[in-house]
């Protein structure tokens, strides 16, 4: 058993420069292999952090004809109060009923394609298509619903609270199930007999029939279209493009004017390459990993610091103003979301702080060597390439 256990090829917590030992007992090794940097942490490592990391992949799934959901919330990721993630899935044809939220609802598809629609405060409708890498969002209190097409679809939702669970929201079937059947026919101006058969629960998710071409589903309205587009064609903006080939991609109010509530940026780390130290200042980060394998170390204060390594299907935060970068450590690009409960991006950068203060004052701080004095820069980098060390 230890000979077996002491085998080369599982990861033992042991650092190279002795400190640690064997873990003969029970463990997940798997488990150990996809968190390196937590099972041998970097010496740099100080203190103690929380949790700052559960994958999606642990959380509940909740399964419907028509699709699933699950969630990440403060329930299962305590630290997380500004943000809660919903990962959702609709058949083709499966409809997430029409619904409304007390909180704003900012959305990204990640495979295929949906129908969403919408009507706004002032009776005016909204109907679109949306598909890879499209983001919508609908502010608090306006219905909708969201609708599979022909190859069904998967997204992930986000809202501005925390302890948001998408399994209490608010649904046009509850309504109808817990109102007297006379109550709905004085409203409605028809018999009761009109709801002899409505649904006697909240449906959530169900099955139905992939909708018609988006032309013969619109709705003549009176009132005309929503003044600010739901919608947002994230992958068809320009990004920023850094040294190496990464990409930077930030939408916020400034240009999806609709979306007041949350701001994100969608980040594409080539291998080799890392989303340079930096914070951000005005709110609680929220991040999600699409793709690839990554590591984090956060530092807060008083010398304290925590790094977690994070997979495809992860959810990471950062509290207000930690220190931070994220840096790819496998052979395929990262793409990941950085979101926040603002209506603004914002971030600041370690390396262009350092550049745009007085460098006697900085040598004296860190007592650096020229090297890096000489490589300060002035413009923000967002991602720096350079071999993982």
């Amino acid at each position: 058993m230890e000979n077996e256990t002491r085998n080369g090829d599982i990861p033992q917590p042991i650092r190279n420069d002795g400190a640690g030992w064997w873990d003969l007992g029970p463990r997940d090794v798997m488990r150990d292999l996809e968190n390196p940097d937590m099972l041998v942490p970097p010496v740099t490592d100080a203190g103690s952090l929380p949790n700052l990391k559960f994958s999606f992949s642990d959380t509940h799934m909740q399964l419907n004809h028509g699709g699933w959901s699950r969630e990440v919330t403060v329930r299962q990721l305590p630290i997380a109060t500004t943000i809660a993630g919903v990962n959702m899935a609709l058949t083709p044809g499966g409809v997430r009923e029409l619904h409304w939220h007390q909180q704003a609802e900012w959305a990204i598809m990640l495979v295929g394609r949906a129908r969403i629609t919408s009507v706004d405060q002032n009776g005016r409708n909204f109907i679109a298509d949306v598909g890879v890498g499209d983001l919508w969002y609908f502010p608090p209190g306006i219905p909708h619903s969201i609708q599979g097409l022909e190859e069904g679809c998967e997204f992930l939702l986000a809202f501005p609270d925390g302890s948001f669970s998408d399994l209490n929201t608010l649904a046009i079937s509850d309504w109808f199930a817990h109102t007297p059947k006379d109550v709905l026919a004085v409203n409605f101006g028809v018999p009761t007999s009109a709801f002899a058969h409505i649904p006697n629960h909240q449906l959530y998710i169900f099955q139905s029939h992939v909708p018609g071409p988006l032309e013969s589903q619109q709705v003549p309205d009176p009132y005309g279209f929503v003044p600010k587009t739901f919608t947002h064609r994230l992958l068809a903006q320009e990004p920023i493009v850094t040294p190496g080939g990464s990409t930077v991609r930030i939408v916020d109010s400034a240009n999806f004017p609709i979306s007041t509530q949350i701001a994100a940026s969608l980040l594409e780390i080539k291998p080799g390459a890392m989303r340079e130290m930096h914070w951000h200042p005005n709110q609680d980060e929220w991040q999600y990993y699409i793709s690839g394998t990554a590591r984090m170390t956060v530092m807060a204060p008083n010398g304290t610091a925590r790094t977690f390594n994070y997979r495809a299907g992860d959810v990471g935060y950062v509290p207000r103003a930690f220190g931070h970068y994220i840096q790819n450590t496998g052979k395929q690009s990262v793409w990941a979301l950085e979101m926040f409960a603002s209506n603004r991006f914002e971030d600041i950068s370690l390396n262009q702080w350092m550049a745009l203060t007085p460098h006697q004052l900085v040598q004296q701080n860190l007592n650096a060597g020229p090297e890096l004095m000489n490589a300060l820069r002035k413009e923000k980098q967002f991602i720096v390439q350079g071999s993982i060390g």
